[in-house]
């Protein structure tokens, strides 16, 4: 089913798993791709969740300035274990320490996002978290992994769309939260935009 909106919807992410759920839901949109470092976020005093908002901001605005009269849709996701927010990781080496402390204990996965208006002054920022429950996973399966590449380009290394009945026991929260993109607040969010029939 299609939706209409009131005006052009511009997704702000180069997220090939964003697109695809988006695509799913019946919207029709455009993308841009925002040049935002989400590195220069990562403030010690800075909670998960509040990072998460601050960037899907950045990446909303970064789009929203070339185009004000479309809504422009902008996302971050972070998984958050023992204390630390974990994003991509950078290389093999890096994957397996981020995949061998997630997979020891539950951990969070948290997606802030912004929608943008701003011909209308339209800004609303909100965020999801999902409590993932992993298997415990074995040293010869995580080197299995690393040399598989699935990791790359995913928040905490890993897609729950591609290994979660390997990797994951149980989830509490949105699914599509872990795969990057909370459908239900999407949604949500979009629907005081959705032209009524």
């Amino acid at each position: 089913m299609q939706r209409k909106l009131r005006a052009s919807l511009i997704l702000a992410s180069a997220s090939p798993r964003r697109k695809l759920l988006l695509e799913q839901a019946g919207y029709r949109f455009d993308i841009v791709v925002p040049d935002v470092d989400e590195a220069s976020h990562l403030y010690d005093n800075i909670a998960p969740a509040a990072y998460t908002k601050l960037v899907a901001l950045e990446k909303a605005r970064t789009a929203a300035h070339q185009n004000p009269s479309a809504i422009v849709i902008g996302s971050d996701t972070i998984v958050y274990a023992d204390g630390q927010i974990i994003g991509k990781a950078e290389d093999d080496q890096h994957a397996r320490e981020i995949i061998s402390l997630l997979f020891s204990n539950p951990h969070e996965v948290i997606t802030g996002v912004a929608i943008l208006k701003l011909d209308e002054k339209i800004q609303i920022v909100e965020s999801v978290t999902t409590v993932v429950y992993p298997k415990r996973l074995t040293p010869e399966q995580i080197e299995a992994y690393i040399d598989s590449g699935d990791w790359k380009g995913k928040a905490g290394a890993y897609g729950i769309q591609e290994t979660g009945e390997k990797f994951v026991e149980r989830i509490d929260g949105s699914l599509t939260n872990v795969m990057g993109f909370p459908m239900e607040l999407v949604n949500d969010l979009l629907e005081r935009f959705v032209i009524k029939q």
